[in-house]
C-alpha cells in the first residue's frame, strides 16, 4: 500500500513539451560517470584518499590505511576498501577511484527517488530526481574522492529506511528497519560516529515532534543492533589490537577534537552552511525555502487566526504537513545546526541534507508551478542552467588542478624508476605523485622534523609524523634535510621539489641534474652512477622526454 501525501497531487504530470520524457532523468547517473573521467585528481583531498586506496591494493594490507606507507587513521576504511576493489577490477586510474563515490551518489539519488515515489507519487519523485541529479552536489560532489558523499549516502539511506519502517501502514516494517541499522553501520565505517549519531539525532527529533514512541518500541532492536555491531565493529577491534592508540586518535582527536577545538583548519562563520546549500543545490534550494516559508506562514495563521493573512488551500494543506515532509525539514535543520556549531566547516558536510532539500523543493513545485502552462518550460530552463553550471565547475576545477598537479613529472618518474631507486620530496608533499607514478615504495619526505613537531599546524606534515608514531618502521620515510647530501652521492636517487624550491640549492647540491620541469614541480636525478645506469634507464629531458616516456609506458601496458 502506498502512503501518498494528500497535499501533493500524486499524478501531476511533467508536461511532454518540456522535452523531458519520463525516462530522461535516468541519463543523470550516466552523465555523472562521464564527468568523473574528465578531471585530474584534485589536491589535496583526491590525491590523498585515492592514494590510500591504491596503497592498500599495492601493499596487500587491508587492515591499516596508509599514506606514504605510514598509518592514516583520520577516517575508517570503507572508502579505501572499495577503491582498492575498483582499482583491482578496472586499473589504477582516477576514474576507478571516483567510481566508488559516484556509485554512492547514485545510491543516494535512487533511494530518494524510490522513497518519494512511495510517499508522494511518481511525478514528485521524477521532479526530485531532476533537481538532485542536475545539482552541483550530485554532478561535482558525487564524483569527488573523499569520505563526505560516502557517509552522506549511508546517513540518508538510514533515515529513509527508518521512515519507511515507521510509516508502514500495517505497523513497523522490520526489514526496512534492519536495513536502516545496516546503513548506520556502513556510515560508521565510512566516517566514524556521525554515521550513527546524526541519523539517530534526526530520527529522535522526528519521533518527539510526531509522537511516535509506540512505534519506536516495536523496532527490531535486538536483530538490528546485532547487525550494526557485526558490520561496523570488527575492523575497529582488529585495528585497535594492531595499533593500541588508534581509537583514541581517531575518535578523540579527529572526531570529538575537531568538533570542539578551534585550532583546526577551515574556520568559517556560523552562516557558512546557508551559503553551502545554495551553491550545492542551486537553483532548486530556493523552492525548498519557499516550501518552508509557506509552512511557517500556515502554522502562524493556525496559531493566531486573527492575523491578517489570506487563507488559501495550499496554506491549509501546509498547516498539517505529512509526517514524511516533517521528517525532511527536521533532517535539514538538525544536521545543518549540528555542523554549524564547530569552528571548522567544510562544504562537503552539507551533502547529507541535499536529498531532503531536493524533495522539499519538488513538493513545492508540484503544488504551485507544475499545474501552470509555463511551468514545464521554466523547469526545463532551470535544469539546463544547473547542468551548464555543473559542467563549467567541472572544467574550471580541472584547469585549476593542473596548475598544481605533479602528474606531468609523475609520468616520467613512473616509467624511468627501477627497483632499488629512492624517491625523495622537499618543501611540500605531492599527494597525487605516488598514485600517478604507481610507486611501490614510500617517498622519503625531507623536512626538519624536530622543528615541525613543535610548530606544525593542521597540515600534511602533522598527518605524516602523527601517523609515523604508530609504526616505527614506516617512520623511516620521514628523513631530515641532511639526507640530501647523501642522496646526491647515491645512484638511482630522485628528488622532487616545488618549482623555485629554496631547500634544493643547486650550487651546494651539484650532484643532481634536472630531468623535467613541470607546471608545479621539478624532478631531479642524482648524477652519481648515471653513466653506468644509462643503458638500463630511458633518458627523459623536459617535455620532449615526457612524450617519449608516456609512449613507452603505453607500449609496456
Amino acid at each position: 500500500m502506498t502512503s501518498v501525501d494528500s497535499s501533493v497531487p500524486p499524478n501531476a504530470p511533467v508536461p511532454v513539451h518540456t522535452g523531458m520524457r519520463r525516462w530522461a532523468w535516468l541519463l543523470l547517473p550516466a552523465l555523472l560517470l562521464v564527468l568523473a573521467a574528465w578531471r585530474p585528481l584534485a589536491l589535496p583531498d583526491e590525491g590523498r584518499y585515492a592514494e590510500v586506496g591504491r596503497w592498500m591494493l599495492a601493499s596487500g594490507d587491508w587492515l591499516t590505511p596508509r599514506l606514504d606507507g605510514v598509518p592514516f587513521f583520520h577516517k575508517p576504511p570503507l572508502l579505501y576498501w572499495l577503491e582498492a576493489v575498483a582499482m583491482q577490477l578496472l586499473g589504477v586510474t582516477p576514474w576507478a577511484a571516483r567510481l566508488v563515490v559516484a556509485l554512492h551518489a547514485c545510491l543516494m539519488w535512487g533511494v530518494m527517488c524510490a522513497c518519494v515515489r512511495h510517499f508522494a507519487g511518481a511525478a514528485t519523485a521524477r521532479r526530485a530526481a531532476w533537481m538532485l541529479g542536475s545539482s552541483l552536489a550530485f554532478l561535482v560532489g558525487g564524483q569527488y574522492v573523499n569520505h563526505d558523499m560516502v557517509v552522506a549516502t549511508w546517513m540518508s539511506v538510514a533515515i529513509w529506511c527508518f521512515a519507511r519502517a515507521m510509516l508502514h501502514p500495517g505497523g513497523v516494517h522490520a526489514h526496512w528497519a534492519r536495513a536502516g541499522f545496516v546503513a548506520c553501520a556502513l556510515g560508521v565505517l565510512s566516517k566514524g560516529l556521525i554515521g550513527l549519531l546524526l541519523p539517530g539525532f534526526v530520527l529522535t527529533l522526528w519521533v518527539l515532534w510526531t509522537w511516535q514512541w509506540r512505534k519506536v518500541w516495536a523496532l527490531p532492536w535486538v536483530s538490528g543492533v546485532l547487525l550494526l555491531v557485526a558490520v561496523a565493529l570488527p575492523w575497529f577491534v582488529l585495528a585497535a589490537r594492531e595499533h593500541p592508540d588508534m581509537l583514541a586518535y581517531m575518535f578523540g582527536k579527529h572526531q570529538f577534537g575537531r568538533y570542539t577545538a578551534t585550532t583546526f583548519n577551515n574556520a568559517r562563520p556560523w552562516w557558512f552552511y546557508g551559503v553551502a546549500v545554495v551553491v550545492l543545490l542551486f537553483p532548486w534550494v530556493f523552492f525548498a525555502l519557499a516550501d518552508g516559508w509557506q509552512r511557517v506562514r500556515a502554522a502562524v495563521q493556525q496559531r493566531w487566526p486573527s492575523q491578517p493573512m489570506a487563507a488559501s488551500p495550499a496554506a491549509s494543506d501546509a498547516s498539517v504537513p505529512s509526517p514524511w515532509v516533517t521528517l525532511c525539514w527536521i533532517w535539514v535543520l538538525a544536521i545543518l545546526g549540528f555542523f554549524s556549531i564547530p569552528n571548522s566547516k567544510l562544504i562537503g558536510y552539507a551533502l547529507p541534507v541535499i536529498p531532503s532539500l531536493a524533495v522539499l523543493a519538488a513538493v513545492w513545485w508540484q503544488q504551485h508551478l507544475a499545474p501552470r502552462a509555463w511551468g514545464g518550460r521554466l523547469f526545463a530552463g532551470l535544469v539546463g542552467l544547473a547542468l551548464v553550471l555543473a559542467l563549467t565547475a567541472n572544467i574550471v576545477a580541472g584547469r585549476y588542478t593542473l596548475r598544481h598537479s605533479s602528474a606531468d613529472v609523475a609520468a616520467v618518474l613512473g616509467c624511468e624508476i627501477v627497483a632499488g631507486d629512492v624517491v625523495a620530496v622537499l618543501d611540500e608533499y605531492p599527494y597525487d605523485l605516488p598514485f600517478y607514478a604507481q610507486l611501490q615504495q614510500p617517498i622519503e619526505v625531507l623536512q626538519d622534523w624536530d622543528t615541525e613537531r613543535r610548530t606544525a599546524g593542521d597540515n600534511w606534515r602533522r598527518e605524516l609524523f602523527e601517523g609515523a608514531d604508530f609504526d616505527a618502521q614506516a617512520a623511516r620515510a620521514l628523513q631530515p634535510l641532511s639526507r640530501l647530501d647523501t642522496l646526491q652521492q647515491q645512484a638511482g636517487a630522485w628528488v622532487l621539489a616545488p618549482n623555485g624550491s629554496a631547500s634544493l640549492n643547486l650550487q651546494r647540491h651539484s650532484g643532481f641534474e634536472r630531468v623535467l620541469g613541470g607546471q608545479a614541480w621539478s624532478l631531479y636525478r642524482s648524477t652519481a652512477g648515471a653513466s653506468a645506469a644509462a643503458s638500463e634507464r630511458p633518458q627523459a629531458t623536459e617535455h620532449k622526454g615526457l612524450g617519449r616516456c608516456q609512449h613507452q609506458r603505453q607500449e609496456q601496458r
